[in-house]
């Protein structure tokens, strides 16, 4: 039987995406663990998150999961969720500059408050539904419509250096990466286990990708 390990480092809603998954997953066995043995030995992981990218790290690092996320992402899908995502850039400018895990070139930035004069006030942090871009094919996007509604909460957000790890946009204050991908790696800014049917779809194919890198 094959397994989805969702990776638990304390700063994640396992249990909403633990559901999510076991309800799209067919055959496969949901693990969420913080051992990196058994995670090592999944075929697919999930990287979930909430919160800020220096305590991640902190923590990744504290249970030594760092090290086997690096080398999971070299040989099966991975996939990374609202913090989870951010974390797989190179850093954060969070802190005056926070180094993260660097499997997609880039950092992670705080959206720019806006004016007090401005005609639309726009608050950070971005909470709530938003329309997703879809900037290129990828198999994850099989059956979800361009321009979905998606759940967001945060305040930072993903720069890829490369436009081709930009896999969909969405706009708010400007427009900005929200989902990223680079050969086995796929991430989501926002949470597709909050985001309804076209959320469980992402993940379900998510369950079915080989992380041929497209």
């Amino acid at each position: 039987m094959e397994k989805i390990g969702v990776i638990d480092y304390g700063m994640g809603n396992l249990h909403s995406l633990g559901k999510a998954l076991e309800r799209v997953a067919g055959n496969q066995r949901i693990v969420i663990s913080y051992d990196p043995e058994e995670l090592i030995a999944c075929d697919r992981l999930v990287l979930p998150g909430v919160g800020g990218v220096k305590a991640a790290m902190n923590e990744l690092r504290r249970l030594e999961l760092n090290e086997m996320v690096i080398e999971a992402a070299r040989k099966r899908p991975l996939l990374g969720i609202c913090l989870g995502m951010q974390v797989l850039l190179e850093r954060s400018e969070e802190n005056g500059g926070v180094a993260a895990l660097g499997l997609i070139p880039g950092e992670v930035i705080r959206f720019v408050d806006p004016p007090l004069d401005a005609v639309e006030r726009l608050k950070v942090p971005h909470m709530g539904w938003n329309r997703v871009h879809q900037s290129r094919p990828h198999a994850v996007w099989a059956g979800v419509p361009d321009d979905s509604w998606f759940y967001f909460v945060h305040s930072y957000h993903a720069a890829p250096v490369n436009p081709e790890h930009v896999l969909g946009e969405s706009d708010y204050t400007h427009r900005f990466a929200a989902a990223v991908a680079r050969d086995n790696i796929v991430g989501f800014q926002f949470h597709p286990e909050k985001s309804q049917a076209v959320g469980l779809r992402l993940l379900a194919n998510f369950a079915a990708w080989d992380g041929d890198g497209r």
